[in-house]
């Protein structure tokens, strides 16, 4: 072989590696992450900085490619500094300037971009007094104050997160490490709130700046998979590395706080924060049990000042850490925080110094992030999370709402509360932003919906089997469920019982019963988390569990869901099928398996279902969902759906067993015939029956065969 040949290619090979991969390892993120991309959208293959390609037509819609290293066309950045080099001019230009090389989009391309991509951002707090514009005067006969919309600059590129926003080197270069080459529809619309401080609006900006500086509250509501963790978690470590700057401090306070509903999603978001904080020294947290925080400046003078206190470092070391994530149970009662007040009179000293120290240890938080904020501002969570919420005394806190689904009444909760505090605290108003992406409240449309009926509980699992050994005769041209793939229950029973059944129906040549496992919240953290590792590296194809999967956790390459007993709700359902067609991934399967009991509570499953048939804009004849079957469901009552929405299927739970037996027992999974059970049981009573006589008769001989060994004691 030729040795120049090798060395050339060796070369070659080396140039290659150190180009950026375009997709995410960490997500998966695909190298086209938009939902709602227009059908002009330019390739995925990233441009060089130099290169420039004239714009083929003025209308934004048509040719312009804002997510392009230069948008409109202007000569690159890279020809105007070769001559001083581009290190040293990084280093030497101002920030304005460097905010002047990205170029500004007019309105009328602001607008097309967001409608383009179906992205929807108003104001809901009220305007400020004084505030005069053409909103205020539309309020319209109900007297309600008008939401104006607001059009932002959105992000082009992430390259453009340095130039215009003044993020670190070192936190960009992590960013384009990870992969993420273009941002998605939230990204693109919440990243320019989030970060900068004056954000360029073609309208109504008066409104977005009435109060402090960069004092923005958010609620953003975008579709399962569509990058909500990298939106949120990039300004929160933005946010310290500026406040470290300022502060001319090395930190070791925490200054940001993330909740999340389960341990699971907390995981998730505690690595990828870590991935974007890695060499910045921003220590990403996750909240353990008898964990001491390091205390901000003005607690630690206080305490020293009073002599309150403390607690010795040799029951357990205090960590530092800039960004917590925790769930809010966790986080209550380690804190002591048991009501939604979050009033704490720290003049008496309680037994537990500790509580009171992890209390000032948040009195530096600025940001706080809510994840899944549907379910943590629910009834289930709500005066957990609103007592966090209210406990964070620092004046200029900054809050964002996340979730694929937000009903009204979280809006609401939200205002009120932000308002309430800032009444409280005695601070400026903000404006409160709510941005949607796409519809609100509707599933993913990239992926395929099937309704099967299966009219009973061994129909049900018969269905399911079919699934896990498809017939080779089968010509149907519904997209097949292939493995791995999640099955949801509705509790942990049925969990478990599912799981006995189809222990066995994974050949033991693919693996047997490895490969098919049950996760739910009555397993211990370290079979959780085992179970969870195997998941994602593909050991486990088949994964059994309840609702606490069904939020926010990312798996890469599901290819399908299985909803073995109906969502309780429409949201339920749409977060559910969310665990598959993450990143606008297509070929996805989401399978809503009903018996004859569930016609009653079937009709909200169904319209999710048709709104994302209907905005995909292909319905397959075999998706089980035909017109007359909407009309024909019944319509739940409110209080019905409250209470369906509390407690599912009467029968399926254990409140239900005792009310009907007889529906119970139709409930059962368990593919047995009624007289293999009956003779089963009887065998089993049988069983225990001759256990109970063996033991009396032991118990009724051992008082004979001691009589003979006692000795006289007398007659007292």
């Amino acid at each position: 072989m030729d040795a120049l040949k090798l060395l050339s290619r060796s070369t070659k090979s080396r140039t290659r590696r150190q180009n950026v991969p375009e997709v995410t390892p960490s997500t998966g993120q695909s190298s086209s992450p938009q939902l709602f991309a227009t059908s002009n959208s330019t390739s995925p293959r990233k441009r060089k900085r130099e290169e420039f390609v004239a714009p083929s037509s003025t209308n934004p819609a048509d040719g312009i490619e804002f997510f392009a290293e230069n948008p409109i066309g202007l000569p690159g950045r890279k020809a105007t500094l070769e001559v001083r080099g581009l290190d040293d001019a990084i280093h030497d230009v101002s920030e304005t300037s460097r905010r002047s090389t990205v170029p500004t989009l007019p309105e009328d391309d602001v607008r097309a971009i967001l409608r383009e991509h179906k992205i929807k951002i108003v104001r809901l707090n009220p305007e400020p007094v004084g505030a005069h514009s053409k909103h205020s005067r539309a309020g319209g006969r109900s007297g309600k104050a008008a939401k104006p919309a607001l059009y932002l600059q959105p992000l082009q590129s992430f390259q453009h997160l340095t130039d215009r926003y003044g993020i670190t080197r070192k936190l960009a270069s992590n960013i384009n490490d990870q992969g993420y080459s273009k941002p998605t529809e939230v990204q693109l619309s919440a990243l320019p709130v989030l970060l900068d401080e004056s954000t360029p609006i073609a309208q109504s900006s008066d409104l977005l700046h009435a109060g402090a500086a960069g004092a923005i509250d958010l609620l953003s509501i975008a579709p399962t998979g569509s990058g909500k963790t990298l939106a949120f978690m990039i300004p929160i470590l933005h946010g310290v590395l500026a406040r470290r700057k300022s502060d001319s401090s090395t930190g070791g306070s925490a200054s940001a706080l993330i909740l999340a509903p389960t341990k699971e999603l907390v995981n998730q978001i505690v690595n990828e924060g870590r991935k974007l904080a890695m060499g910045t020294g921003v220590h990403v947290t996750q909240v353990r049990k008898g964990m001491r925080l390091s205390l901000a400046e003005d607690a630690t003078d206080r305490q020293s000042s009073t002599g309150e206190p403390g607690v010795s470092t040799s029951e357990q070391p205090i960590t530092k850490a800039d960004v917590l994530v925790s769930t809010p149970g966790l986080l209550c009662s380690m804190f002591g925080l048991g009501s939604s007040s979050g009033k704490h009179e720290t003049n008496d000293v309680p037994e537990n110094w500790a509580v009171i120290q992890n209390i000032s240890a948040l009195s530096n938080v600025q940001a706080l992030a809510l994840d899944e904020a549907d379910v943590l501002l629910d009834p289930l969570f709500r005066e957990q999370t609103l007592g966090i919420w209210n406990s964070l005394s620092h004046s200029g806190l900054r809050v964002s709402l996340w979730s694929a689904t937000m009903g009204s009444n979280i809006e609401e909760l939200t205002q009120s509360t932000i308002e309430a505090r800032r009444a409280r605290l005695d601070t400026a108003p903000a404006p409160l932003i709510r941005l949607v992406v796409g519809l609100k409240d509707s599933a993913v449309p990239n992926i395929e919906h099937r309704l099967v009926y299966a009219a009973t509980e061994q129909g049900k699992l018969m269905g399911l089997r079919q699934f896990l050994h498809p017939a080779a005769s089968d010509k149907s041209s519904a997209t097949p469920l292939l493995p791995p793939f999640l099955i949801f229950t509705q509790t942990i029973e049925r969990a478990v019982a599912l799981h006995s059944e189809l222990l066995y129906d994974i050949p033991a040549e693919a693996g047997g019963s490895t490969r098919i496992a049950v996760l739910h919240a009555d397993l211990s953290d370290t079979a959780r988390d085992t179970i969870m590792t195997r998941f994602r590296k593909g050991e486990i194809w088949v994964l059994i569990t309840t609702d606490l999967l069904a939020r926010g956790v990312d798996f890469r390459g599901v290819n399908g869901v299985v909803n073995y007993d109906i969502p309780t709700s429409s949201a339920a359902y749409v977060h559910r099928v969310g665990r598959t067609g993450r990143a606008g991934r297509e070929g996805g399967v989401a399978v809503t398996l009903y018996s004859k009991e569930d016609i009653p509570y079937l009709k909200h499953v169904a319209n999710v279902v048709a709104m994302a048939q209907k905005h995909s804009g292909v319905v397959k004849s075999d998706s089980g969902l035909q017109p007359w079957l909407i009309d024909s469901l019944p319509k739940l009552g409110k209080n019905d759906k409250q209470k369906f929405k509390k407690r599912g299927v009467e029968s399926r739970t254990s409140r239900g067993e005792g009310s009907d037996p007889k529906a119970a027992r139709r409930a059962r999974i368990s593919s047995k015939s009624g007289f293999l059970r009956k003779t089963g049981n009887n065998r089993k009573g049988a069983i225990e029956g001759s256990q109970r006589r063996a033991l009396l008769e032991s118990v009724d001989e051992a008082p004979a065969k001691d009589a003979d060994n006692v000795e006289f004691a007398g007659f007292d």
